[in-house]
């Protein structure tokens, strides 16, 4: 039974409401979208007004009719969407639940009474089944209930207030999970360009729902085209012909069984908001059987039931204009109201069942029994790259890197949670390079001064080794600093930094993070080096403020921190070094650098840029200057490494370092879709990169180096989820002025995990 609670909460969270993509029965990957209904199933105002359609016989291409009307809802989607009101107010209620097939629960239970005992001596491994089997004849094997309230202003933004929410078998309310969103503003994917190429659409109608006129476009995925003469529809799109806004979205898998998904919009202060959406999926199927000695007596006594994950979400209230005051929106993006469930009766739209009562008071005693509450936290753990164990948090990042310095570094570090205290967070690491030989340590104390926002003094101690002219990474996201693990495999220009540091951290706004430290640290060169003839060893006395603005991303506070929920563009990342004269500092340099990252979509497709560049001002020893991360090495034949956040592939590791520079990145995904092999979709990005710098006064910097002053660049392509897989794989090539003769220190094979995306 535990197993079956440990997979069913992963399940529901990659389910993640309105899915885009769901999986069948039969292995065939359905391109859908979801959405669902109102207060009532159907208002008033929805009587539909049309004749029966027949099917439909027609050639292996879609109508250009029908796609020039779904080129016009693309094109109109932002000025029909609520947000191009200048203020609106509504509120949802949700409901998740995984059962069997409604039509079915009656001869479940009469099957579960007459076969009893369903097997002689079950094994070991189906004693879950058995229990998810005695579950269903009373109840259902999982929900979860969720109020909300959704509040816009052009001036103040965006704010969701969670007014209440329950999830069965837990206790304690997830925060990461009770502030998932579904597909509510975005584009559903069959009217997206870029998937153009996975269906066929066909204009079948013009009909009246709610005394409005609709276009009626049906449409169907292009694996289905099994039969050229006699074709099967896997949806119809309704769209209002005098807007262009969507009105409603149909969709069936191709065996009705497996799959059952509808949206519906409605037509308020001249836009369209998402009212209703109702989800059914299968899920897999539960067999019973009597039990009998005879393998030909239990086939035929055999009963099999399907199980499936089912979503209604309502939406209703709807306001605009609304007046509402700048306190409304402060904080974070989601604020929890209230989490314990008592006020849902106040936003449901029906009454729950006898058995939905049932399944509380069922799954609520399992989850204590099973302790689901502490699976649930580690689970949510992970997904910041943290690995709970009770009043411990362990960094999953820090347990086995590898750079060329160092060789393998293996590592611990650990830090105390808010089981242990809520406002005091002491941590600690150890780790030890196979190469170095040398074990690195740091000691850390985090004091909040607030708990409904990140507000904390931070004091440490720390004796460890990092890569010479590193682009700061402080606040960058767990996402970011993955990609970067990579980044020195052929560099081993390493320094040493032995010190203390006293820094403080606020969340201004929701979108805005500043961060100020003071540092007094030893360091010293772990390579043949000497600044200005005096050595390689130096005490330095620094200052540094960061800056993080990121005004689209949305963020909950939670026990542990705040935690960023959707990672939106643009973001921009500033810091400032400032080096003193004090408290025997040997420096008196200034370092600026900053990163700007966006993301958007044109009729091309998408593309994403990063900007970065930096400055030194006054003197100071190289490895507070900046490498170009180079990720190359010169000793191979074929330069094969993995993907870097702002690295170059055909760049050799250590080479090049400026005392000023600006670099950039662009990739563009082209709107062609296809599948390889399996069920995952394929794709091509183009990438671009770029830089050029300079250095005043090289001659200060006594080791063997280059200045890159001519611009460097190479182009790539990427290929999304290569043969099908959840890996992508770049090839890369360098142009421009530091092109050699040589193939083979021009080009490079890049390898990226597909979570990692942009």
């Amino acid at each position: 039974m535990k197993k079956v609670f440990a997979l069913l909460f992963t399940v529901i969270i990659f389910f993640g409401f309105s899915q885009s993509k769901i999986l069948t029965g039969r292995g065939e990957q359905k391109i859908l979208t979801s959405k669902n209904d109102s207060k009532k199933s159907r208002t008033a105002d929805d009587t539909i007004k049309t004749t029966n359609i027949e099917t439909v016989i027609l050639r292996d291409q879609s109508d250009p009719q029908a796609l020039e009307i779904l080129r016009n809802v693309e094109k109109n989607y932002t000025y029909n969407s609520p947000k191009s009101l200048p203020s609106y107010a509504f509120r949802s209620y949700e409901k998740i639940s995984l059962d069997l097939d409604q039509d079915s629960i009656s001869d479940y239970r009469n099957a579960f009474n007459e076969f009893g005992i369903f097997r002689r001596n079950p094994k070991k491994d189906s004693m879950n089944e058995v229990s998810a089997r005695k579950i269903f004849a009373h109840s259902k094997l999982f929900l979860w209930e969720r109020a909300q309230e959704f509040l816009y202003s052009e001036k103040y933004g965006e704010k969701i207030n969670i007014l209440d929410n329950r999830i069965s078998g837990l206790k304690q309310p997830v925060y990461e999970l009770i502030a998932l969103q579904g597909n509510r503003e975005k584009i559903p994917d069959q009217i997206k360009q870029e998937n153009r190429g996975l269906y066929r659409f066909y204009l079948t109608d013009t009909i009246e729902i709610g005394g409005r006129q609709n276009f009626v476009i049906r449409f169907r995925e292009i694996s289905y085209n099994k039969n050229a003469k006699k074709r099967k529809f896997s949806g119809y799109i309704y769209v209002d012909t005098e807007t262009y806004g969507i009105k409603k979205i149909e969709n069936t898998s191709r065996e009705k069984s497996e799959a059952n998904i509808s949206s519906t919009w409605i037509f308020f202060e001249n836009k369209w908001f998402l009212q209703e959406e109702n989800v059914k999926i299968r899920m897999s199927r539960m067999v019973l059987e009597k039990s009998s000695d005879s393998p030909e007596k239990r086939l035929s006594d055999r009963k099999n039931f399907g199980t499936y994950a089912y979503l209604t979400s309502r939406y209703f209230d709807f306001q605009s204009p609304v007046d509402r005051d700048r306190s409304q929106f402060g904080g974070y993006t989601f604020t929890v109201k209230n989490a314990n469930g008592h006020t849902l009766n106040q936003y449901r739209t029906e009454p729950l069942t006898l058995r939905e009562r049932n399944t509380y008071k069922t799954i609520d005693s399992l989850g204590k029994k099973f302790n689901i509450d502490r699976k649930a936290r580690i689970l949510t753990a992970l997904f910041n790259g943290q690995l709970r164990a009770g009043s411990i948090d362990f960094d999953i990042g820090e347990v086995v890197n590898y750079n060329m310095y160092e060789g393998f570094r293996v590592g611990l570090k650990a830090k105390l949670n808010e089981n242990f205290d809520r406002y005091f967070s002491p941590d600690y690491y150890i780790a030890f390079g196979t190469k170095d030989q040398t074990y690195k340590y740091g000691i850390g104390l985090d004091m909040k001064t607030r708990l409904d926002k990140n507000e904390f003094f931070r004091l440490e101690y720390y004796d460890d080794v990092n890569a010479s002219g590193e682009f700061y990474r402080r606040l960058w996201t767990f996402k970011m600093r993955m990609m970067n693990y990579g980044n020195n495999l052929n560099n081993d220009n390493y320094y040493g930094f032995r010190g203390v540091s006293l820094s403080y951290l606020n969340d201004i706004t929701n979108g805005l993070t500043l961060v100020v430290a003071a540092s007094r640290n030893r360091e010293d060169a772990k390579f043949n080096y000497s600044f200005r003839n005096v050595g390689s060893e130096f005490e330095n006395f620094n200052t540094l403020v960061t800056l993080k603005y990121s005004p689209k991303s949305t963020n909950i506070m939670t026990p542990q921190g705040k935690s960023v929920v959707e990672q939106r563009y643009p973001e921009l990342y500033f810091n400032y070094e400032q080096s003193f004269r004090l408290f025997g500092g040997d420096f008196n340099y200034t370092r600026f650098d900053a990163l700007f990252v966006q993301n958007f979509k044109t009729f091309i497709g998408n593309t994403g840029v990063r900007f970065y560049g930096g400055i030194v001002l006054g003197n100071a020893p190289i490895w507070k200057h900046f490498t170009t991360n180079g990720l190359a090495s010169p000793s191979r034949d074929l330069n094969f490494n993995l993907t870097s956040y702002l690295g170059f592939a055909t760049l050799e590791g250590g080479k090049y370092y400026n005392d000023r520079f600006m670099a950039y990145y662009v990739t563009h995904k082209i709107p062609f879709y296809f599948k390889s092999f399996g069920k995952n979709i394929s794709s091509f990005d183009f990438v671009l990169r770029g830089t050029i710098g300079d250095m005043r006064h090289p001659e200060y910097h006594d080791f063997r180096f280059q200045k890159l002053d001519h611009l460097y660049q190479e182009v790539g392509v990427e290929w999304n989820n290569f043969l099908s897989s959840y890996f992508n794989l770049g090839f890369f090539y360098r142009v421009g002025h530091y092109t050699t003769s040589t193939f083979a220190e021009n080009f490079a094979v890049q390898f990226k995990l597909k979570l990692l995306e942009f």
